[in-house]
């Protein structure tokens, strides 16, 4: 860590407060020495002394006043931007978003889209840390500013263990140790869409709704939860694993081993495999010349829905809001939510696949249930995994100190 850092790494009285101060701006952004001391239960003179040392340390800001309608003017106090910054890694089947953020929170730099084909490999593993060294390197930040990289990782990961026994499980090394020597980082990992659950729910189209519910829906699809403001991980972290009930009668074997879950109707891979067939027994598609030449991505399938209007693609993306609009029907039913977030690869394609999911949520809901949760859009859509990965990185550095 920073050595501006360190004196917040002990446990004296001062460093957890400190520490609390920390993540009381983090997940409530700029405030006023009054609410501060209110929201973390300490005395005015107590926060005033700590802010200041804080100040001097350089890693909190006074802001300056901030302007009321009458009465005096409180100064206004928040993150030193500059103080420290984080990386955010969103692995994609086809590729991979990788995003600097500073100590505010605020994105400096996005690269999206970098080619990478996944595979759970050696060879893919190693490639995924080149790809982030070259970007780290390719900063304009100080290496040893950079405090911490987290990496999405999808499927069945422990995040305080840093376990993944979805992908790169190679031994008994927790796969974090294996990316932190690696790219030579402190490395966090976690369930890609529990890091976009908390960058919609810190950054995203959440106000103040304290129970949501938030939809991955890339290659596979998966479930983030918020309840009472609190991401629900479940007792070893695996909660959220929507994709993987059994939803169809189907006798298509879904890559858990299972068959007829609800990943093998309504997912970005069921997509990418019905369009080639559909392609390959003579229908139509703007792709259709493409796929003779290279092998698509499930991005050139979004890209045709959204800039060709692809009558074919669109199909497609219609059926399977149709789809997940049943399975979300239940969801409401039983969580009774505020919000459900569509997020993901596929929410890109929103104008085409919001509506039908909205049609038969209403359908198979009941009504009293439904009425009050609302149906949006990831304000990130296909970018939501590489800021919450930004996001989360920056929590984490602090909840592990």
């Amino acid at each position: 860590m920073l050595k501006i850092f360190e004196n917040i790494t002990n446990n004296t009285k001062d460093a957890l407060n400190k520490r609390k101060i920390i993540k009381q701006f983090i997940n409530d952004g700029d405030m006023t020495l009054n609410n501060l001391a209110s929201n973390i239960n300490l005395s005015i003179p107590t926060v005033t002394r700590i802010i200041n040392e804080m100040i001097d340390e350089k890693y909190i800001q006074d802001l300056g006043k901030l302007k009321t309608a009458e009465g005096r003017h409180p100064n206004l106090y928040g993150l030193n931007a500059e103080a420290a910054y984080f990386i955010g890694v969103d692995i994609e089947h086809f590729g991979i978003n990788i995003g600097l953020c500073n100590f505010r929170g605020e994105i400096v730099n996005l690269k999206t889209r970098i080619p990478h084909k996944f595979e759970n490999t050696k060879e893919s593993f190693n490639t995924i840390c080149a790809i982030i060294k070259d970007f780290i390197k390719a900063q304009d930040v100080k290496e040893d500013k950079i405090l911490n990289v987290q990496i999405n990782i999808s499927g069945r990961v422990n995040p305080k263990t840093g376990y993944s026994y979805s992908i790169f499980y190679f031994d008994e090394t927790p796969l974090s140790e294996h990316f932190s020597k690696k790219i030579g980082h402190h490395v966090s990992i976690d369930n890609d869409t529990r890091a976009m659950t908390y960058g919609e729910y810190l950054s995203g189209n959440v106000t103040e709704e304290k129970n949501i519910i938030f939809v991955n829906l890339s290659w596979g699809i998966a479930i983030g939860i918020i309840i009472n403001g609190q991401i629900y991980t479940g007792k070893s972290g695996f909660a959220g694993e929507f994709g993987h009930v059994k939803a169809f009668d189907n006798e298509v074997i879904c890559h858990c081993g299972k068959k007829g879950c609800i990943e093998t109707e309504i997912s970005g891979s069921y997509l990418y495999k019905t369009l080639l067939e559909e392609i390959n027994n003579g229908a139509v598609s703007t792709l259709s010349q493409t796929v003779k030449k290279r092998e698509i991505t499930l991005n050139d399938i979004i890209d045709a829905v959204v800039d060709k209007e692809d009558v074919l693609c669109i199909k497609l993306v219609e059926e399977i809001g149709s789809k997940l609009g049943e399975q979300l029907a239940m969801l409401i039913n039983i969580f009774n939510p505020e919000s459900i977030i569509i997020g993901g690869t596929l929410s890109e394609a929103k104008t085409y696949l919001i509506p039908p999911i909205k049609t038969t949520v209403r359908r198979y809901s009941l009504n009293l249930v439904s009425r009050d949760s609302q149906l949006l859009p990831s304000k990130f859509t296909g970018k939501s995994g590489v800021i919450g990965a930004c996001l989360l990185s920056r929590k984490k550095i602090f909840d592990d100190v």
